[in-house]
């Protein structure tokens, strides 16, 4: 009799296991509602291959890679637009952190937009994760000359990493070279304007909002765009210089930050821009400027909002902080820009 019962739970375990399964194919795993099913679903297209395995290729929708630089792994998570179901190939950005971020949050589109804009705008959106010391990939930070934290301090080689993201994406995705793009929020764009120093072979154009130009060296191979957002009243990556009261906790781990002005200086600098800047859009409570005499035809601008802190303007207010600038979409505006200065001539 105990074995009778014995084999009749065990097949009605069975039995409940395989409707499980047949409930969860009918519902759709491609389209399942939640972070935490799209992470599973991710992790089932497009986990890290074995060695020597070709890796699948990216169909539209939401995937998470691991992508491995000097014997690290780090997340990736990747939108792809319904655009790339086209014969032709996608532009790329890749969309970093602020420091003590992770690339989840990055991609959460209620904050950012950026997936939105992805889909709007047909471009490949990517965003990788800093280091971190802890599980799961929390408080990371990017690497990014005299800025920020343990990704500094232990001199992480991100400039080598993201290269290595994008080679992963090009085998997977089919993107066009030539529109290659990052952009960033705080030392995220901090890491971007590295990027922009130390790849611009690979990099035609970059975005920094809330986040100067803090590289140590700086000797771009050839011209890069440049786009800088920030706002005045900044309280953590001060406007003219240094670094706030709420930049981070530990003021060892951040820096005497760069100016706005000596940033744009700097860029108006590499990329050989003659003249001053001129007045090119303005917004009920913004304004930008750029630099439009520059090598290889490149541009230089910057847009300024009165109001919004650190923050990404247009994006959701972050508990604690001040209202973000309502100004304009940050994320709509960083990629009409990218379009503009890859436009072909």
């Amino acid at each position: 009799m105990k074995n009778r019962a014995f084999l009749l739970r065990t097949a009605q375990s069975l039995t409940l296991g395989v409707l499980g399964l047949g409930m969860l194919a009918a519902s759709g795993w491609a389209h399942a509602e939640g972070s935490a099913m799209r992470e599973h679903i991710a992790q089932r297209r497009t986990a890290a291959e074995a060695p020597g395995t070709a890796a699948l290729p990216l169909v539209p929708g939401d995937h998470q890679l691991k992508v491995v630089h000097q014997g690290l792994e780090r997340t990736v998570v990747v939108h792809v637009p319904r655009a790339a179901e086209g014969a032709q190939p996608l532009p790329l950005v890749l969309a970093l952190h602020g420091g003590g971020g992770f690339a989840e949050f990055m991609a959460d589109d209620a904050r950012y937009g950026l997936i939105r804009a992805s889909e709007s705008g047909g471009f490949i959106v990517a965003f990788p994760n800093g280091y971190s010391r802890f599980p799961g990939g929390r408080l990371a930070t990017w690497n990014a000359g005299a800025c920020c934290g343990d990704a500094r301090d232990r001199d992480v080689d991100d400039v080598g990493f993201l290269r290595a993201v994008v080679t992963r994406l090009q085998a997977q995705t089919r993107i066009d070279p030539a529109r290659i793009f990052a952009t960033g929020m705080s030392n995220g764009g901090m890491m971007a304007y590295r990027l922009a120093c130390e790849a611009s072979d690979l990099f035609r154009a970059v975005a920094s909002v809330a986040g100067t130009d803090n590289t140590v060296h700086c000797a771009p191979a050839r011209p890069v765009s440049v786009l800088h957002i920030h706002a005045r009243d900044d309280t953590h990556v001060l406007f003219e210089g240094g670094a706030g009261p709420g930049a981070f906790r530990d003021e060892s781990k951040v820096a005497n930050f760069t100016s706005v002005p000596e940033t744009l200086r700097r860029w108006a600098a590499h990329d050989r821009c003659e003249g001053a800047p001129q007045r090119v859009r303005e917004f009920s409570g913004a304004r930008c400027e750029a630099y439009l005499a520059c090598a290889a035809g490149v541009r230089v601008e910057s847009c300024v909002t009165d109001s919004g802190g650190h923050s990404w303007p247009g994006g959701i207010t972050r508990r604690g902080k001040g209202a973000s600038s309502s100004a304009f979409d940050a994320s709509a505006l960083i990629w009409d820009f990218f379009a503009a200065v890859s436009a072909p001539r």
